[in-house]
């Protein structure tokens, strides 16, 4: 549906596991920035409307990777808002600004991302405007972790953990689109890939992917600008055999920006990102295994 928002005071549950019929590949697909719900609280508290919260959103990613449980590869994606908490950050990268009270030292207050506005619980949304009317309290930021990211994390940690047992080892496709803007000044920018400056990833990984995006006519660019999150980097553990990958996709591709809706093109990048985890998956096992 388009337009589409839901409305819930505890965003229950916080996430939806797309799960095969049975897991045939080491594949394990995740869209944190895919979600529509939007809890009253974050609506009563922001200075902006709804369509303007929804700029932050990675809208429809979760489609376009949609086809992945039936490949044989489950999919999570979070249900609540990127602009209400974000799942691709530390538990605890927030602004002191935003809040009334004193945060904790253990609150990671020096990162890029929050000094950009972009932390756990973010300031501005993807145009920059500023998301609240008023400061939070801490106790706020405690509630949504404690209730939607840290439960997010562990189900993504035990798919991945629950694929290494099956497989031998994991590969992890964090999926993400970027606005169109983000390609001034570099030329054309279809998709870039992020891992994390080489090493998130075994090496045959982006360099397959980078190949078969190039080869369907994408503009490919490696980690600028965008490397990789909080999530590629965290459970990028090639030695380990656990292998992440970051995907964002050019929203100009696939969905009109201003109206967030999908275009005509929608169905053509949804079947090559269905073909590129055919790809992705049909790998050498033994060289990424532990």
């Amino acid at each position: 549906m388009e337009g589409r928002i839901e409305s819930s005071a505890a965003v229950e549950p916080p996430f939806e596991v797309l799960a095969p019929r049975e897991q045939t590949i080491p594949l394990v697909l995740a869209s944190p920035h895919s979600g529509v719900d939007y809890p009253p609280d974050l609506i009563a508290a922001s200075r902006l409307d709804r369509l303007t919260l929804r700029r932050s959103e990675d809208s429809f990613v979760d489609e376009i990777f949609g086809e992945g449980p039936r490949l044989g590869a489950p999919l999570l994606r979070a249900r609540f808002a990127r602009a209400y908490l974000d799942a691709n950050r530390e538990a605890w990268e927030l602004d002191p600004a935003m809040f009334e009270d004193r945060l904790p030292d253990y609150v990671n207050h020096g990162s890029p991302r929050v000094k950009a506005g972009l932390g756990t619980i973010a300031r501005v949304v993807a145009s920059g405007e500023d998301i609240y009317a008023r400061k939070l309290r801490f106790a706020d930021a405690v509630a949504r972790i404690e209730r939607l990211y840290k439960p997010y994390h562990r189900a993504l940690a035990q798919l991945l953990e629950g694929t290494r047992r099956r497989f031998g080892y994991y590969l992890l496709l964090d999926c993400h689109s970027m606005p169109s803007a983000a390609e001034r000044g570099r030329g054309r920018v279809d998709i870039v890939l992020g891992d994390c400056h080489g090493t998130s990833c075994a090496p045959e990984i982006v360099e397959t992917a980078h190949r078969f995006l190039a080869s369907r006519g994408y503009a490919v660019l490696r980690n600028s600008p965008y490397a990789g999150g909080f999530t590629t980097c965290h459970y990028g553990k090639p030695a380990e055999g656990g292998h992440a990958l970051q995907i964002e996709l050019n929203r100009g591709l696939y969905m009109d920006e201003r109206l967030i809706e999908r275009k005509p093109q929608f169905r053509r990048v949804a079947a090559d990102m269905t073909a590129l985890v055919e790809t992705l998956a049909a790998l050498e096992r033994e060289a990424l295994a532990a």
